[in-house]
């Protein structure tokens, strides 16, 4: 045998070693060193997924050992699921065209009274329906009539946050905030972000950031921002971008910026546009977000949209 070979089935045999030494001790407690049989059965550390414990008291003692390691692997694990491409973005689809709706918020409507977001497309085709049927007009989603004052949308809104429509309670939320009570907002949004709205932990972000209603924390800042760039929140990613390029993290800044760009925010074009002047973004990857960016956009356009636009654009060189 050449020794060449024989250094091959050595390195083989070694991998092998490797391979059964970690295989057994996944199947023993990390303290103690207890083997998982019929009547002990070990749980894993509850931040990584690196040792396993068959007791509280096992997971206590060995936590000097082993905490430097665990908050490594956890940080790793969190970017993987942090820098994970989302599939679109938080908005989802209209409810009526079914098409994904826009980031730019002038290009869409929440109804209060059935809390949908309804994209001006369809809601510019319901109007003309309408009136060229002399009708009256409707939500164009649960067909209730429309409010006539803005009492009547708040009486709308606040029904529908008694009801406790995560949507409403954000919105409920959104009043406080423009009348200077922040304390209340927070609580308002706090309530709709545990109920899974992804749009009011960007806004709790924003409270943390001023100090306006709690005080400034610039961990519980992060913390929201990143639950909403995880679910999609083009903007919020964004914000998380720029943090991490006033910190000099520019590879971290660069993934955010490419995923919000991957869901059609323009901003984030912007940014890498800079990041590749510099040289920190290569030809290739700006080139695949500029198409990606591109594709997202166009997934959002449609003929009913575009008459809308320009109806909307009409209207205002007309005032």
């Amino acid at each position: 045998m050449r020794e060449s070979d024989n250094d091959e089935v050595v390195d083989a045999a070694d991998d092998d070693t490797d391979y059964l030494e970690a295989e057994a001790a996944d199947k023993m407690c990390a303290s103690c060193g207890v083997a998982e049989v019929d009547d002990i059965k070990l749980k894993e550390c509850d931040d990584c997924d690196l040792v396993r414990y068959c007791s509280d008291t096992c997971q206590k003692d060995h936590r000097p050992k082993h905490e430097a390691m665990c908050k490594e692997r956890a940080a790793e694990l969190r970017d993987e699921i942090l820098f994970r491409q989302p599939e679109s973005t938080h908005m989802g689809d209209c409810p009526i065209c079914f098409l994904p709706l826009p980031i730019d918020s002038k290009q869409f409507k929440l109804q209060s009274c059935c809390s949908q977001t309804v994209c001006r497309g369809c809601d510019y085709a319901n109007k003309v329906r309408e009136r060229e049927a002399r009708l009256q007009h409707t939500c164009p989603f649960c067909r209730k009539l429309l409010p006539n004052t803005e009492e009547e949308v708040g009486k709308n809104v606040m029904k529908r946050a008694e009801a406790n429509d995560l949507i409403a309670i954000g919105q409920v939320g959104k009043e406080h905030y423009q009348q200077g009570d922040y304390e209340s907002a927070f609580g308002y949004w706090t309530k709709a972000a545990e109920m899974g709205d992804v749009n009011t932990h960007c806004l709790i972000a924003g409270l943390y950031h001023k100090g306006q209603g709690v005080e400034k924390d610039k961990k519980k800042e992060i913390y929201h921002l990143e639950v909403a760039a995880i679910a999609g929140h083009p903007q919020a990613r964004c914000i998380l971008g720029c943090r991490e390029g006033n910190d000099g993290r520019t590879d971290r800044a660069v993934k955010h910026f490419i995923i919000a760009a991957n869901l059609g925010l323009d901003e984030a074009i912007q940014a890498l546009k800079g990041y590749y002047a510099d040289g920190a973004v290569s030809k290739e990857d700006f080139a695949a977000a500029l198409r990606a960016h591109h594709a997202a956009v166009i997934a959002t356009k449609s003929p009913q949209r575009e008459a809308a636009a320009e109806a909307m654009a009409k209207l205002a060189s007309s005032k």
